[in-house]
């Protein structure tokens, strides 16, 4: 039961401390509490943990213009921030996680400041039918995380210049481009401002958990350990990630997600294996390329191990078809 709020604003901009404090929290959020911590990212484009950068990212352009390329520990698809964006992170043992109360405090927010908004699909919240908030979740053992955007005024000609947005996506959902798809707040309260929203998000907080929060900032957090997580971030391994010279690849759009595998093959056996995913299932590529590799390159043995790695459910019985029909 949730019996401790903390409420942490930033008003630092470096998009891999704040993925480093975020990390921190997470892992340091105490039982019984509820953390909310709430950030701005400059000139950023964050790609889901099991995302192929170069495929959803211009990463020449944006680093070319002074952007950052961040890799998160989350699932889910890339998305772009700049100052017009607000970030929201809640962190919380894993028996008190409740995405819908989560999403709660999102929705009374902006229903504070005279915004109507509803959750729609996997993780989207949107106005008018068009989205504003993209959301995504991490668990690791008792420890959660979920984390999202919100647009207030972010430059949507630099989320087209930068995003390799994939037309099956749109088409999907019967849109045209990712301008047309999205909004910014601003277009349904003109006056809105990010500290407009840091203050209603603030007193949601507090009144869809009825109890007072208390607040907490940035450096009363341990610095060294700070300073580890934002080096790991900013690594090449961590950013980009390791990419194989691969023999063979297949690919598929589902209602849950797109899926890339990339094998290497040598004498008949796969040895090396490469999983791209936008799925909202942070584990997916790990288990993905512990079952395939070091197998024989055979559709039955390979849609087998898929089989026996994945637990039950209609993403396992998807891939499992999908390799059977392409390897």
């Amino acid at each position: 039961m949730i019996d401790k709020l903390t409420l942490i604003n930033t008003d630092n901009t470096y998009p891999y401390k704040n993925l480093a404090v975020e990390e921190y929290l997470t892992t340091h959020a105490a039982e019984g509490e509820c953390i909310l911590y709430l950030w701005q990212n400059r000139h950023t484009v964050v790609i889901g943990k099991n995302q192929n950068c170069w495929k959803e990212c211009k990463v020449n352009f944006l680093e070319e213009d002074g952007g950052y390329l961040v890799r998160r520990l989350s699932g889910g698809g890339a998305v772009f921030h700049d100052m017009g964006n607000l970030n929201f992170t809640f962190m919380v043992r894993h028996q008190d996680y409740d995405v819908d109360r989560q999403l709660s405090v999102i929705l009374r927010a902006v229903n504070l400041l005279g915004i109507q908004a509803e959750k729609t699909g996997r993780n989207d919240i949107t106005a008018e039918g068009r989205k504003f908030s993209g959301n995504a979740f991490y668990r690791a053992g008792d420890c959660c995380y979920h984390h999202g955007t919100l647009l207030i005024d972010v430059n949507t000609a630099d989320m087209s210049k930068y995003l390799n947005v994939d037309m099956r996506k749109l088409q999907s959902k019967g849109v045209d481009s990712v301008k047309s798809r999205v909004a910014n707040l601003k277009e349904f309260r003109p006056d809105i401002t990010v500290e407009m929203l840091r203050g209603a998000l603030a007193q949601a907080f507090s009144e869809v958990y009825g109890l007072p929060y208390q607040t907490l900032t940035v450096d009363q957090l341990p610095e060294d350990e700070i300073a580890d997580l934002t080096a790991k971030f900013e690594s090449w391994e961590w950013k980009y990630g390791k990419r194989i010279p691969f023999t063979f690849e297949i690919d598929r759009r589902f209602e849950w997600g797109d899926l890339t595998i990339q094998l290497s093959v040598n004498e008949g056996m796969i040895k090396e294996v490469s999983v791209f995913s936008d799925s909202m299932d942070q584990d997916i590529a790990d288990v993905l390329t512990s079952a395939l590799t070091g197998i024989k390159m055979d559709a039955a043995a390979a849609a087998e191990a898929v089989r026996n790695a994945l637990p039950a459910g209609s993403e396992r019985d998807d891939i499992v078809n999908f390799i059977k029909e392409n390897i």
